[in-house]
C-alpha cells in the first residue's frame, strides 16, 4: 500500500529549514515549520522568508505554519529535523515526547557525527524516536532552493520503500531527489566534507592557487572514502551527491558557511571567534573534532583531518599544517588504505 503523508513537520527554522518548509509545500498538505524561539517564529510569520533572507526568494505559502508550540507537531507523519548537530540529542528527547503518528517517518537532514559517541544523526534520533528513520542530504544550499532553481538531493532508508514514499512526497520542478539504502555511508559523506570545506576555505584565504584547491577536494574525497567504507557506506555513495556532490559545492560555493570560516582562520582569526563572526553554526569546526575522533577509533589515515584538527584545536599555524602534509613521505596514489 502507498504511503501518504498528510502532515510535514519540519524542525529547525534556519535557512536549511524554512527551504525545506517552502519545498514540502509545493506538493500541497499541510506543513509545519518549528523554532525553538517565539520571537523567531514570530518575524518568519511575519516576513514568510528565511531570517537570513536571499533577494528574490518565494516567501513560505499560507498553508506553512510556523510555530514555537511541539503541541502543533503533533500528528505529524513526516518528520524533517534540521537543527545544527550540536543540537541533535536534546530535539530528538524533545520529539520522542510529541505524539507522532503511528506510521510517521522522521528524516534527519542535519549533519554531523556526535562527539564522543561516534554517532550519526540518524542513530543518535533512532536511540530516542520509535519510529523508522532516514537521511536527506546533498549538494543544497538553501539560497539555491528557495530561489528555485535546479537542485538534487538524496534521500536514504533501510527500507527502500520508505526513500520511494519520501521521493514523492518532496520531489518539485526544482529539486530532484534520488533514493539509496546507504543511511550510513550518504551521511558519512555529508558529515565529513565539512572539514574539507574549511580547508577549502583556507586554501582560498592563503592565496594557493587552483591547483591546490583541485589536489585538496581530490585527496579529500578519498580521504572521505576510507572513512566510509570503515563505518560501513558503501564505495558508490561517496562518488554521489553526497559524497563528491556535497564535497564540491561546500568547497567552492560561496555560500559555504565553512568556507568563509577557512578563509578567516587562513587570516589567524581563532575557529571559535569565526562562528561569532559568521553570526551562524559552522559545522566543520564540531566536525573536525567528531570526525578526527572517529578516525582514530577506526583506525583510518586520515591527514587532512588531522591537520585541520591542529589547526582548530592545538593553535597550529595554517601554513605550518600546509608545509607538514606536502613534506610527508611520498606514495602511491589510493583511496582505501
Amino acid at each position: 500500500m502507498e504511503h501518504r503523508f498528510h502532515k510535514v513537520a519540519v524542525i529547525g527554522a534556519g535557512a536549511w529549514g524554512t527551504a525545506l518548509a517552502l519545498t514540502a509545500s509545493c506538493n500541497g498538505g499541510e506543513v509545519v515549520l518549528w523554532t525553538y524561539l517565539e520571537k523567531e517564529a514570530a518575524a518568519i510569520r511575519e516576513s514568510r522568508l528565511s531570517l537570513t533572507p536571499v533577494p528574490g526568494a518565494r516567501p513560505l505559502p499560507p498553508q506553512v505554519c510556523v510555530t514555537s508550540d511541539w503541541g502543533a507537531v503533533v500528528g505529524a507523519d513526516l518528520v524533517l529535523v534540521v537543527v545544527p548537530s550540536v543540537a541533535m540529542r536534546s530535539v530528538a528527547k524533545n520529539l520522542a515526547a510529541v505524539g507522532l503518528a503511528p506510521d510517521a517517518l522522521v528524516i534527519t537532514c542535519s549533519k554531523g557525527i556526535e562527539k564522543d559517541s561516534n554517532l550519526l544523526m540518524s542513530e543518535i534520533l533512532s536511540s530516542c524516536v520509535e519510529r523508522p528513520v532516514g537521511a536527506l542530504s546533498g549538494p543544497n544550499h538553501a539560497e539555491d532552493i528557495v530561489l528555485g532553481l535546479p537542485s538534487l538531493t538524496l534521500i536514504g532508508f533501510e527500507n527502500i520503500e520508505h526513500a520511494n514514499a519520501v521521493q514523492r512526497r518532496l520531489s518539485t520542478d526544482f529539486l530532484r531527489i534520488y533514493t539509496t539504502t546507504d543511511v550510513v555511508g550518504m551521511q558519512m559523506g555529508g558529515a565529513i566534507k565539512n572539514v574539507y570545506a574549511l580547508a577549502g576555505g583556507i586554501c582560498a584565504g592563503l592565496g594557493l592557487g587552483d591547483n591546490a584547491r583541485a589536489a585538496l577536494a581530490t585527496r579529500a574525497l578519498a580521504e572521505m572514502t576510507r572513512m566510509g567504507l570503515a563505518r560501513g557506506g558503501r564505495m558508490e555513495t561517496f562518488m554521489g551527491l553526497s559524497g563528491m556532490g556535497d564535497l564540491v559545492v561546500t568547497c567552492y560555493s560561496e555560500h559555504s558557511r565553512n568556507l568563509t570560516a577557512g578563509r578567516l582562520i587562513a587570516k589567524g582569526v581563532p575557529a571559535m571567534e569565526c562562528q561569532q563572526r559568521i553570526g551562524q553554526v559552522v559545522e566543520g569546526i564540531p566536525n573536525t573534532l567528531s570526525t578526527y575522533q572517529l578516525a582514530r577509533k577506526l583506525g583510518v589515515r586520515t591527514p587532512l583531518t588531522d591537520a585541520m584538527y591542529d589547526i582548530i584545536y592545538n593553535g597550529k599555524a595554517a601554513h605550518v599544517a600546509l608545509r607538514e602534509l606536502m613534506s610527508r613521505d611520498l606514495r602511491e596514489e589510493t583511496v582505501t588504505d
